[in-house]
């Protein structure tokens, strides 16, 4: 839980000239709306880059980011900025209705699937043990491509590595099949197996910026609870840029929280926040044989 500061307890200079310029910044940066009662958080996680850097200004901070006077300083505020809250399997009947989409795909057709907002990794993980659950194989037919602007998060998800309390939830036979418990220095602690890392490339990737340089076409697009950091207009030009992605017969899971009525000539609902594309899509790109991983570009 972030702490609560009162400006009489801060121990950084932070007015609200610094917090309507932070809202600018991340907005221009990475499309992120906050809204006035992110105040004090803002405050509690820039707090924590002022305390690495020694600095004693919110203000000053400010100033030598947007003068370039920090090395790499970009990436260490927006990471300061998102938020990441993800599960194993949460919303779970999205990950049954993937199951379903799996089915219905031909027997050795590779599926591409893009985690387009993928945190520490938990999201990316679940669509790749249902994939290995449908096909009852380690190595289905799949390749999954998990991104976040969160540099940080990303390294997580990378070593999948987790405390043991974020998997209680999960059925003790899928724990068993797709985990192993540490030992030693990694007590308390639990791996993805190595079958289920292999099925998934990450990649740092902002939705805002003005280039993405992916290929697609993608058969899924799990875009949960990032959408609602974003305004309308920023919302509809992503998923505007989504589409030509994505297949005639592909998918676009969002978060339970998540409408889209405003983009109803780009999406239509079919399921629980679950939409198919309406747009014109380019002609099908064909799917790579089974076994083979699809390409898309270096970063």
């Amino acid at each position: 839980m972030n702490p609560t500061f009162t400006k009489s307890s801060r121990e950084y200079a932070f007015v609200q000239a610094d917090f309507r310029r932070v809202c600018g910044l991340i907005y221009q940066r990475a499309g992120i709306v906050l809204n006035d009662n992110k105040e004090d958080m803002v405050y509690g996680r820039l707090s924590r880059r002022l305390r690495l850097l020694g600095m004693r200004s919110v203000g000053d901070y400010l100033d030598r980011l947007e003068a370039g006077a920090i090395p790499n300083e970009w990436e260490g505020f927006t990471n300061a900025l998102t938020t990441n809250l993800t599960a194993f399997f949460r919303e779970p009947h999205h990950f049954e209705l993937f199951k379903t989409l799996l089915s219905q795909a031909a027997p050795e057709q590779q599926q591409l699937i893009w985690c387009a907002a993928a945190s520490t990794g938990e999201e990316a993980y679940s669509l790749a043990i249902s994939a290995i659950e449908h096909y009852r194989s380690l190595t289905p037919p799949v390749a999954i491509l998990a991104t976040d602007i969160d540099t940080q998060v990303l390294e997580t998800a990378r070593r999948g590595i987790y405390p043991l309390e974020r998997v209680e939830g999960m059925h003790p036979d899928r724990l068993k099949r797709f985990f192993l418990r540490g030992s030693g220095e990694h007590a308390g602690s639990c791996k993805v197996i190595d079958a289920v890392q292999r099925l998934i490339g990450w990649r740092s990737l902002n939705l805002v910026d003005s280039q993405w340089g992916l290929k697609g076409p993608f058969d899924a697009v799990f875009c949960r609870n990032v959408m609602i950091y974003f305004d309308k207009d920023t919302q509809r030009r992503i998923i505007q840029r989504m589409l030509p992605l994505m297949r005639d017969t592909s998918r676009f899971f969002a978060g339970h929280s998540e409408s889209f009525s405003h983009c109803a000539d780009l999406l239509s609902p079919c399921g629980r926040t679950v939409y198919q594309p309406l747009a014109m899509q380019p002609s099908p790109v064909p799917a790579a044989p089974a076994g083979v991983q699809p390409c898309w570009s270096a970063p």
